[in-house]
Formats: structure tokens, sequence, C-alpha cells
């Protein structure tokens, strides 16, 4: 759109997350000059998530942890910001959104990054679903935190990462844990078997319970405690449920103006989606990547930031492409992990080290061997390696790795 001399342009971000802040952020650093609004609907500035599951539950962390856009430093970059605020509704022909108080403001050009939000526990025997604990916002955060008696029982329905996370950090609290996971093994869409047993001994080894292969049946409160009957008929009885099952995209405003949504808000690799005045970054876009080799969804740090950043420079019109290897952390008891790729697609896992007595890596290979990920406990210079090779395409020297077991195949 070309606007007349003089007119200054308006930019406007619709989520109030990580990928929101640093669209903000660049496009003000990287010489934008219009007006830049930014609209979230949490009563908090913008700030990162990963602390939610870890620090946050404990005691004296500060209120500005993990912050990414401060008042101060909005008011410095002259980024308008709304809190509590809720877009209803894009009109794609006016260019203009409507707000939730019937507010309309036009934009030149409009970035979505409205992430997601935790999928519900599909049970309708319970009366309340906010009896249980999500955990997506510092909301959730402190009411959890409050909730974590030392001596009492937490259920978590679900063993992915925000699960086995928030696991560990209760445990560490003093709470005895027991973890409920549908699938064979924990974090099963993410990581290869060899992976999923090591993330299980490690938590048995704390003291939590992980039962796999098994679903809640029923849930039911009974002074102030939840029964919690399983589908092979045995039962138990914890104070608090954390329910962490996955993430669903918010992609509602996209699909109802129109825009292409295909298990997320669909971007190319600046992350424009199918209107040429609209972008999206962060976990609401499934973008193409070229190491899968398909369009993919990533709920990360890493992600909601680079891809913030490119989506920024591009809006201002600099060449700019998002083609960067998927990087995930995560911290449970003293260990840290981090993995690189997509080691979900490992035909052969190839190991370095020993990370079963606390450090070393799994390569990950496909059938041709060649790389298509990694996990690293504690060996993030190893790590280091590895996401170079695969940024880069470059073969790895398979016999520089010294290997303790040699191939193994992992199951189908």
């Amino acid at each position: 759109m070309i606007l007349p001399s003089g007119v200054k342009q308006r930019f406007v971000i619709v989520g109030g997350g990580q990928a929101g802040a640093w669209v903000a952020r660049t496009v003000r650093t990287e010489g934008f000059r219009g007006r830049i609004l930014l609209i979230g609907e949490e009563n908090h500035w913008p700030y990162e998530r990963p602390p939610l599951s870890k620090s946050a539950l404990f005691g004296g962390s500060p209120p500005d942890e993990g912050a990414l856009l401060t008042e101060a430093q909005a008011r410095e970059l002259d980024i308008e910001v709304r809190l509590n605020q809720r877009v209803t509704e894009i009109d794609r022909k006016a260019h203009r959104i409507i707000c939730s108080n019937w507010e309309l403001i036009g934009y030149d050009k409009l970035v979505l990054t409205t992430g997601s939000r935790p999928r519900q526990l599909p049970l309708t025997t319970s009366s309340d679903p906010n009896l249980f604990h999500y955990l997506r916002t510092r909301y959730d955060a402190n009411r959890l935190k409050a909730a974590l008696v030392p001596g009492e029982r937490l259920a978590v329905l679900g063993a992915g990462w925000i699960g086995l996370e928030v696991a560990a950090s209760a445990r560490k609290l003093g709470l005895e844990v027991t973890v409920i996971e549908t699938a064979s093994r924990v974090c099963a869409r993410s990581v290869p078997d060899v992976v999923s047993r090591y993330l299980q001994d490690l938590h048995a080894q704390h003291g939590v319970e992980v039962r796999t292969s098994i679903a809640v049946h029923s849930l039911s409160r009974r002074g102030g405690e939840w029964m919690i009957e399983l589908n092979d008929g045995t039962a138990f009885v914890a104070n608090q449920i954390l329910v962490g099952i996955g993430a669903v995209p918010n992609v509602e405003l996209a699909k109802a103006c129109g825009l292409d949504v295909d298990n997320g808000v669909v971007v190319d690799d600046t992350g424009r989606t199918s209107d040429p005045d609209i972008y999206a970054a962060g976990d609401v876009t499934a973008h193409f990547n070229r190491l899968a080799g398909r369009h993919v969804r990533l709920e990360s740090w890493a992600n909601a930031q680079s891809q913030g950043i490119i989506v920024g420079q591009a809006m201002l019109g600099k060449v700019v492409s998002y083609d960067e290897v998927p990087w995930l952390w995560s911290d449970q008891f003293d260990v840290n992990f981090q993995i690189v790729g997509f080691p979900d697609q490992a035909f052969f896992v190839l190991q370095q080290g020993k990370p079963e007595l606390g450090r070393g890596c799994w390569l990950m290979l496909d059938k041709s061997k060649c790389v298509v990920g990694a996990v690293a406990v504690n060996a993030a210079r190893e790590l280091r390696t590895v996401r170079k090779a695969l940024q880069t395409q470059t073969i790895l020297d398979l016999d520089q790795w010294h290997p303790t077991t040699g191939l193994l195949t992992t199951p189908s």
C-alpha cells in the first residue's frame, strides 16, 4: 500500500507474547518511524514463558523475570502497548481490526502472534474445568504455585515436556507426583524410544511415578481431593491435577478472515500469510522447514524469537528468509536437555558419552544415515556442532563421535 507523502505507516501486532515483542522491537530498531501498536490479552507486559514450569513455581522469583518489553522500554522505543485488550475480527478489505470494546483500528501491515493455548481435557464427568491446572500464562503459574503444598500429591495428565518439567519442579518442592500418559512412552511425539526411556528412568530415580499406556476414565471431587479412576480399573487420590496434553494454535482470527490455515497460519519463509499485508510469527504459524521437507508448527522459545525477528525485518522490505534448525531445551532436576532438528524422524541412534550417567548425547540418523537431529544431556558444546552441521547441510564424520553403543535401530 502506497501512502500519501507525510503519512506514517501503521504496524499493528496482535498478540503480546514473545514473538509479538520481538516483532515490535525489531521493526523499531531496524529503522521504522511509523506507529507500532502491540495488543495483548494478558494483564502483563510481554515475557518469556520457559520459567513458568520451573523457577516461577519456586519462591523468590522476581516479578519481571523473563521480561521482553517493559513499560520503560516501550516508552523509549515509542511502541504503543495495550494490555487486557482482545481483537475479535480482522477486516482485510478495509485494513482494520475490531476489538472487543468495538474500537476500530486501521493498519497498513498486520502481524498475528496469537500463540497457542493448552488443549482442554476431553472429559465431561468433571463439574468445573477451572478446578484443574493448565500452564500457559503467569496467572496459571501463580495459581499452580499457590496450590503446590509439600507432602500433598500432584497428578500430571500428559508426559510431554510441560508435564515432565512441572513434575520435576513439584517433586523438588516436596510433593508426591504421579504422571499419567496415554501413549506407550513419554515425549513419544518428539524423541525416539531411547530418549523416552532415559527420561522415564530419570523421573523414577527422583521418586516420580510415571504410568504409560493408560488413560483417565473418570474424575470426581471428594472432600477437596480428586479421585482419579483409570481405564485399567485402578484409582488413586490427588490434591491437584495439572493437565498437559498439548497445545492448540489460536488460528480463529486468521481462519475467520479467510487466511490459509493448516495446523497453524500458513506462512512463507518471511512470515507472510496468504494476504500480502498480513504476517504471522511464533507458535501460531506453520512454515515450510527445509530439514523436515514439510510445513511444521514449532512451539518453542527459539522459534518465537527468531521468527519474530525475521518478520520484523521482512515487513521493512529487507531480503530475509526464516530457515533455522529447530532447537529447544528443557531443565528437569539437575539435567539440561537440548534438542535440535527432528529426533522423531530417527531410524538409527548413535550415542556419544554416557547420557545415562549425566553427560552425553544421542545423534539421530535417517535410513540413509544422514543426521536429522540430536538430543544432548548436559552437553551443550557437542550439540552446537550438530546444529551447525544441520544448518549448513554438512555431512558429519561419524567416526569422530566414538560411539559407546554403536547404531541402534529405533522402534517404528
